[in-house]
Order: structure tokens, then C-alpha cells, then sequence
């Protein structure tokens, strides 16, 4: 179905990059499906001439300004010329900001950017990741006896997605697939199992995913990948293994990875 010419926008101002204020409008936007909202950035806004092009542009088009401005000077200026253009115009961290000071007797710092910061968080974060992509398909074993997590499952059971999550939570992930066919390496098991979450599913469920799969490459749904008699051998033989490791066993049927990714932190050291 094709987008109606006036598409509903919501333009992002911000004096940073403006991922917070688009992660933000992104989980409201959901909440009007099935229409779609088109999300515009405009990232690092640092003069009165900046914000202008904004509110011109949001005039023209009908658009709704959300912003995360740290500037008090930039951030009344938007609010000034919202008013004056009649804009719609949500402040997104002065309440939030504001309250805190309130409640805490601190003075906010107003510093733009200050969530990007080249620090050692950030850069053991990316370490994290870089560890993740290398250690993703369980070729490389070595990567077992150095990660803080191992995840094990049969194919497609999350374990990529939940991995790149742990990631940019500082987690270094390696996962391991369980195929009937290869012998599992045996550093998995001579670490603790406390480190290991293995992944199970429902047959149904996997059969869906793994039909949903074939049909996005093209492939017969009636591929021995999702094949019922299979996929049950493979459960089977995953879960065997699993009960071999003792590691904490996750039903990911009907779980976000998300939801997966937080019953594993409560059981993991914080970063």
C-alpha cells in the first residue's frame, strides 16, 4: 500500500548526534500502527540559523518538532520561534533535566554530546561488539574461554541478535551453534556453567522462523531446514547437550531479544 502524500513527520533537532530523541519518537510511533511515521533528523543544531531551517521546514510540511536541546539559549530560541511559526514543538530532556536538578540539588552540566564521549565505556563497548562479529558462528573456539557469556541453541533461535544486544551492554558474547551433525567444541565444556545460556524454542515456533526464512531467500518452505522431523531431531539433540553443560536453559519462543537479554544480565556480573 503506498504512503498517502501527507505522511504524518516528526523532525528530530538536536545539538548532538539526535539518536535519543529518534529512539525515542521511534517506540511513541509505534503505538499508531499501522500508520507510519516518517522520522527526520537533524542532528547537531549549534546556531539560531540551524534551528530556523527547522522550523521553516516543519511549517512548510506540517511536521511536529521533537528536540533534545542541552543549550538553554537554543532550546528557548526553537520554543520562541515554535510559537511564532505555530509549530508543534516537544521538549524532550529540559522536564526530565530540570526535575533531576530539583530532586538531586545538582546543577545540570547543559554540555551537548556528553553521551558520545570517547571514554573507556565507549571504548569497551566496541571491543565488546568487534568481539561478538568475531566469534559469531562458534568457528573459532577460542573464543569460548575468553568470553563473559556463551550462548548455544540450534540456528535460529536469536542467538546473533541477543549476542550484538549483550554487545553494546559491554558483554563479550560468543555463540555456539548446536548441529547434530558436528561435535560440540570441547571448551564448552570445561568452563563454568554459569557463563553458558543455552537457547530452546517450541518445534512450531522454529518452523515458522525457519519457513519465514527460506521464503526471504527465495528457497521451497519444504527445505530440509524446515523440515518438522528435522527440527525435532535437532531440539532433541540441543537440548541433551544442554542438559550435559547444566547451563541455564531460555525458552526465546515468544521473548523479545530484549527480554531474553535481561533475564541473562540478572544472572551476569555489571559491567
Amino acid at each position: 500500500m503506498n504512503q498517502p502524500a501527507n505522511r504524518p513527520t516528526v523532525i528530530v533537532v538536536s545539538d548532538s548526534a539526535g539518536e535519543t530523541g529518534e529512539a525515542a519518537v521511534k517506540a511513541a510511533a509505534v503505538q499508531f500502527s499501522p500508520v507510519k511515521i516518517l522520522i527526520k533528523r537533524m542532528p547537531f543544531i549549534h546556531d539560531k540559523e540551524g534551528i530556523d531551517h527547522a522550523v521553516q521546514e516543519a511549517q512548510a510540511t506540517g511536521a511536529v518538532i521533537v528536540f533534545t536541546l542541552v543549550i538553554p539559549e537554543l532550546r528557548d530560541y526553537l520554543l520562541k520561534q515554535s510559537v511564532r511559526h505555530k509549530v508543534v514543538c516537544i521538549d524532550l530532556l529540559s522536564p526530565i533535566i530540570s526535575t533531576l536538578e530539583g530532586a538531586l540539588k545538582l546543577q545540570a552540566r547543559h554540555e551537548p554530546g556528553m553521551i558520545h564521549k570517547l571514554d573507556e565505556e565507549y571504548f569497551r563497548r566496541v571491543e565488546a561488539v568487534e568481539f561478538a562479529v568475531k566469534y559469531d558462528d562458534g568457528r573459532d573456539t577460542t573464543g569460548i574461554m575468553k568470553a563473559d557469556i556463551i550462548l548455544t541453541g540450534v540456528s535460529r533461535t536469536s542467538k546473533t541478535p541477543l549476542a550484538m544486544y549483550l554487545a553494546h551492554r559491554k558483554y563479550k558474547v560468543a555463540n555456539v551453534p548446536l548441529v547434530p551433525e558436528l561435535k560440540p567444541p570441547k571448551e564448552l565444556f570445561t568452563i563454568s556453567p554459569d557463563k553458558i545460556f543455552g537457547l530452546s524454542i517450541t518445534p512450531d515456533k522454529l518452523i515458522e522462523i525457519r519457513r519465514e526464512r527460506l521464503k526471504a531467500l527465495g528457497l521451497a518452505e519444504d527445505a530440509r531446514y524446515a523440515n518438522e522431523e528435522r527440527i525435532r531431531m535437532e531440539l532433541e539433540y540441543a537440548a541433551g547437550i544442554m542438559k550435559r553443560l547444566g547451563c541455564k536453559v531460555i525458552d526465546v519462543s515468544h521473548k523479545a531479544v530484549e527480554e531474553t537479554a535481561s533475564i541473562i544480565m540478572e544472572r551476569m556480573p555489571l559491567l
